[in-house]
């Protein structure tokens, strides 16, 4: 068996052009624009990439978009301070700050400190709780764009066996959240795993669709998953000059029925669900 190829570069290209025609029509109605304001601390040079790409996506889907560089040396004063310019500004409808901050500076502190209306990586506190409860304001990026891809491709989450490796706040707990909720592309029965679950591998062998977000490169192995099993790969790893994700890409295609690919997998869906929340961000305080 050899895996069918999700191809979330193409279907993150479809959401989009979807969205430029949604914020001409918004433009329409409001004479404005959405507009996304993004901050980056120091000269991290992967978080540099993942902003341009982020401000590139915006200017194609018709959303403006600003950039605030701040030295690595800013303080974790300093940046709040930004932020509340930014949380005041009517202009802006969506603040992302780039992770990694620099050492000085507390993360959840300032991701606390954006408005819950313009908190578009669903990040703040009240949106994770109102994501808890199943009414949620904004979706998480990248657990939104799994679950996009899920759907898009026609593959039947309900009443699934979800396996899901990695517990972090930005994506294994949201979307454990989300599949396992009464929905769309959910009513799954899911399991957490991570780095101190024992006997890992008879967690994976019963998944009918793995999420691996674990971390590590090329950490999923075919011995560890059923025939069959759909493998959606959100990691992301620097080997040498190669990027791979968190599975071993070549062997579990051999058995799988459907995997994401790394790079052109769930990246490029995480950037077009950061638009649509910029949008539907710019709706809400409209």
């Amino acid at each position: 068996m050899t895996a069918q190829l999700i191809d979330g570069k193409a279907i993150a290209a479809a959401i989009r052009e979807r969205l430029a025609v949604e914020v001409v029509a918004f433009h329409k109605s409001t004479n404005r624009f959405p507009k996304l304001a993004a901050i980056l601390v120091g000269d991290d040079a992967a978080s540099q990439v993942y902003v341009r790409n982020k401000e590139q996506a915006c200017a194609k889907a018709g959303i403006a978009s600003e950039v605030h560089r701040l030295g690595a040396n800013t303080t974790q004063a300093e940046l709040l301070q930004r932020v509340a310019q930014l949380n005041a500004e009517p202009s802006v409808n969506g603040i992302l700050v780039q992770l990694p901050l620099p050492p000085q500076i507390h993360e959840t502190t300032i991701l606390d400190s954006i408005t819950p209306l313009k908190d578009v990586d669903c990040f703040h506190p009240e949106n994770v709780g109102r994501l808890a409860q199943g009414r949620p304001r904004f979706l998480p990026c990248t657990p939104h764009g799994v679950q996009q891809v899920l759907r898009l491709s026609g593959i039947c989450v309900d009443g699934a066996h979800v396996v899901v490796l990695g517990r972090s706040e930005i994506v294994g707990k949201p979307i454990s959240l989300m599949l396992a909720q009464k929905g769309e592309t959910a009513n799954a029965t899911v399991t957490i795993c991570h780095s101190r679950t024992k006997n890992l591998a008879d967690f994976t062998r019963r998944a009918d669709i793995l999420i691996a977000a674990i971390g590590k490169p090329q950490f999923v192995t075919a011995e560890m998953l059923k025939p069959g099993v759909v493998v959606i790969d959100v990691g992301i790893n620097r080997v040498g000059d190669k990027l791979v994700g968190d599975v071993d890409f070549e062997s579990v295609a051999q058995i799988a029925s459907a995997i994401t690919p790394v790079p052109g997998g769930i990246g490029p869906m995480t950037i077009a669900m950061l638009l649509e929340n910029t949008l539907n961000a710019a709706k809400l305080q409209i």
